[in-house]
């Protein structure tokens, strides 16, 4: 940084470094003001646009984002299979953008930027904008943590904006949802009264009544898609509910957060597990049914429902009750919501089976009550005396 003339200042900057001469590349910008606004401008300048020259002598210099990706692809075993899944589409997006080509030793903030700014001008949405710059960002973290680089370039950058907040379903159209789902439950028992022998109107009546279930289930619970497919009768004791299994892509195994949680469900909703497998159990026969799945694809209970299962049939309902925009996991986030709304933010974390409450404050910060009306009335009794001369 050097002032060219009384109030003038040039900062030169690193930006690259040439491969061929191996020499550092510079830009220079020009900060109008004092000393203190120019270092000041300074600072701001090399967080945006600098680069750690450290890194070009680093283990992992020369390789380019594309091939870190694949790196942090493979070393990443203990993913589940969902997150696997979702990281490697978006690795192998940002593989095939031009940021695939850049050595990670020269990226940087305004690199990342420009890169965003691009994806927002395609049409990409800001989940989508923001899920390619967390997983291009763990990445580099990864390659930090293994010595690639001797830190992470995006460190000190400002993540772009996260998604809006996650949208839950009214009360009214809960309610809408289940009174749609009591009546397919009545229609398909007087189809099956009719001809008590159908077997196909058999399995009608056990899909109305499971899907019932289902919402009625997954609103009380807030559990996810996931975890509502691999529940048991077992599981159940009195009205506590444990939660203790999921499905990631389909495969069985431990919870997202690799926690048991046990919860207390309504007195209505434990009645109504109950009364749909002695009921079924006195329709068909003990000795029909072979297993204790609360969901599953028939009345035998062999094996428990796939998610998508639970998906499509909340799909066919949502459709009859006239509600299109309605999904079965926004029944998770009415539950958040109610109890956020509530000022229940540890209760809320614990039924959904958060990690911590920086979680969940973060997903249903929407719903947070306004609790400073003390505030404000003392502030406006400030403003009323100063005004009156008090």
């Amino acid at each position: 940084m050097r002032e060219r003339r009384p109030g003038v200042w040039e900062i030169r900057v690193v930006v690259a470094n040439d491969e061929v001469t191996g020499r550092s590349v510079q830009r220079s910008f020009t900060v109008h003001g004092d000393a203190e606004v120019a270092n000041a401008g300074r600072g701001e300048l090399v967080e945006r646009f600098g680069i750690n020259r450290s890194a070009l002598y680093s283990s992992g210099a020369r390789l380019d984002l594309a091939e870190l990706l694949a790196r942090f692809l493979a070393a990443n075993e203990h993913w589940r299979p969902a997150t696997r899944s979702s990281n490697t589409s978006v690795a192998r997006f940002l593989a095939d953008d031009p940021l695939g080509s850049i050595g990670i030793a020269v990226i940087s903030p305004a690199v990342v930027e420009a890169a965003l700014s691009r994806w927002r001008r395609s049409g990409a949405s800001a989940a989508l904008v923001w899920g390619r710059w967390a997983v291009m960002r763990s990445a580099l973290s990864w390659a930090a943590a293994q010595q690639l680089l001797r830190a992470n370039p995006l460190d000190a950058m400002r993540a772009p904006p996260r998604p809006l907040p996650r949208k839950h379903l009214l009360p009214a159209d809960v309610a809408t949802l289940l009174g749609t789902a009591g009546r397919l439950v009545d229609i398909a028992a007087e189809r099956l009264r009719g001809q008590p022998g159908n077997a196909h109107l058999l399995e009608a009546l056990f899909v109305a009544e499971q899907t019932r279930l289902l919402v009625r289930v997954a609103a009380d619970s807030g559990a996810r898609r996931g975890e509502l497919a691999t529940l048991r009768l077992s599981d159940l004791d009195g009205r506590v509910l444990t939660i203790e299994r999921n499905l990631s892509l389909e495969v069985l195994g431990p919870t997202k957060t690799n926690r048991r949680r046990r919860l207390t469900i309504g007195a209505t909703t434990a009645a109504m597990i109950i009364e749909h497998f002695e009921s079924w159990a006195a329709r068909v026969g003990p000795e029909s049914i072979a297993g204790d799945w609360v969901f599953a694809p028939d009345y035998r209970r062999l094996i428990n429902a796939r998610a998508d299962l639970l998906s499509h049939r909340f799909e066919r309902l949502r459709t009859a009750a006239g509600l299109p925009d309605a999904a079965l996991h926004r029944l998770r986030h009415s539950v958040g919501t109610h109890l956020v709304g509530e000022g229940k933010l540890l209760k809320a974390q614990a039924r959904l089976g958060h990690r911590d409450p920086a979680t969940t404050l973060r997903h249903y910060a929407h719903a947070v009550p306004l609790d400073d009306e003390d505030v404000a009335d003392a502030i406006d009794d400030l403003l009323n005396r100063t005004a009156n001369g008090g």
